[in-house]
């Protein structure tokens, strides 16, 4: 089976927070588990669209949804240390595209980990996807798009 690659433009990342691995984030092996992991990832999204101005879920029922998440592990994380979630977006079509993540250990400059979580705009009171508003699209001038 291929390996999968992650690679992202570096003029696409347009937010990042700190957030430090708790005691409960380690798994057996004594490191940073994976389920810990995509919730660090979650955490990380989230604030960066609350920094945005972009709320999950509109009155009208729309919000994103994700459609795939995408993870490689460079380095291993422990317990207590602090990791900086660098997150962009890319690759936009009509109803959405993918939020991108570079997470490192800034005390010695590890590369953690590598993700990408595509989504979609949908409305969540009819069941279906919808296109992407203009005020989303607005917000990220300098991301490609997709045919």
């Amino acid at each position: 089976m291929a390996r999968l690659h992650l690679d992202f433009p570096e003029d696409q990342y347009y937010y990042s927070t700190p957030l430090t691995v708790r005691v409960t984030d380690i798994n057996g092996a004594n490191h940073l588990g994976n389920d810990s992991m995509i919730s660090m990832i979650s955490e990380a999204r989230a604030r960066f669209l609350f920094e945005f101005g972009v709320p999950e879920t509109e009155r009208d029922g729309s919000g994103i949804i994700v459609t795939d998440l995408a993870t490689t592990y460079r380095a291993e994380a422990h317990a207590h240390d602090q990791l900086l979630f660098e997150v962009g977006v890319m690759d936009f079509n009509k109803y959405g595209g993918d939020i991108t993540f570079r997470i490192t250990r800034p005390r010695d400059k590890k590369l953690i980990a590598m993700a990408k979580s595509g989504f979609v705009f949908f409305n969540y009171k009819v069941g279906q996807v919808v296109a992407m508003s203009d005020e989303f699209r607005s917000k990220f001038p300098r991301v490609n798009w997709l045919d």
